[in-house]
């Protein structure tokens, strides 16, 4: 069997969304070898899209060996990370590579039951990003806590490190660093309300009818993968910006994000 050596090193929205080079390989007969942050590991290893998983500080030990196929997704590597042109990741990653566009939408996982089965109408909520510069004003979230309880949703924050803030914010809130504990709790969910970060990436590509803001990041590029997820963004000339944000951030007015809000779930509910 052929060989490949797939390499990238990022936050969990990064790595999902190069989960489909590995799926497509894997489809053209490789064997693949996956390099990337050690704790996103357990999450690509539980695909069958990825024979062996290593975190990022083994690519110079696994770079030497022989392989048919070494891609190394980095800047000075064999494919630079971001495209020059708007262009969606995943179809960037697969049309330089000389690889078939097309590739699944969904994330094959093994979940396991985190609520023992106590959580139908569960709404989860991520107000947070990698970056406090693609985050609305929290007040948007509490309003669509409102929102949703109302439409008789429980609603539970999740948060990571970046979101020690929402402590004594938010009441119904569950911390977590572990990308297998994450899994299980979306897992239960029925639906997810985010902002472009890792955790909005893993909600879509579960299933999750999925439903996240963009403000000054770009949606063409960094779009979630998933055939449940649902846009909300302004229509302004002046977007997408990031990382070079103005002090305004005029794509991120809580009214205007909210009436979309509304707008785009009463659509399907």
């Amino acid at each position: 069997m052929k060989r490949a050596l797939l390499y990238r090193r990022g936050g969990l929205g990064d790595t999902l969304l190069t989960l489909p080079v590995a799926e497509v390989l894997s489809r053209e007969g490789y064997k693949v070898c996956f390099i990337a942050n050690s704790d996103y590991i357990p999450l690509i290893t539980e695909t069958e899209w990825v024979d062996e998983a290593y975190s990022a500080e083994y690519l110079s030990y696994f770079i030497d060996r022989p392989f048919d196929q070494k891609i190394v997704i980095s800047k000075g590597g064999t494919l630079d990370p971001f495209p020059k042109e708007r262009i969606w990741l995943p179809h960037y990653y697969l049309a330089h590579l000389g690889l078939p566009l097309n590739f699944s939408q969904r994330l094959p996982s093994q979940q396991k039951t985190f609520w023992g089965g106590r959580t139908k109408g569960l709404a989860v909520i991520h107000p947070g990003s990698g970056s406090p510069k693609k985050n609305p004003p929290f007040s948007l979230f509490l309003k669509i806590e409102h929102f949703l309880k109302r439409k008789g949703y429980e609603v539970l924050y999740v948060g990571g490190e970046a979101e020690a803030w929402l402590k004594g914010h938010a009441v119904n809130t569950l911390f977590t660093r572990d990308i297998s504990e994450l899994r299980d709790i979306l897992s239960e969910a029925s639906l997810y309300v985010g902002n472009d970060s890792g955790v909005s990436h893993l909600a879509s590509y579960m299933g999750l009818k999925t439903f996240v803001f963009f403000g000054p990041s770009d949606e063409i590029v960094f779009r979630p993968i998933g055939m449940n997820v649902h846009i909300i963004s302004l229509n302004l000339t002046c977007r997408p910006c990031f990382p070079k944000t103005c002090s305004e951030r005029m794509c991120l007015n809580e009214d205007a994000l909210m009436s979309l809000f509304v707008q785009e779930f009463l659509k399907y509910y």
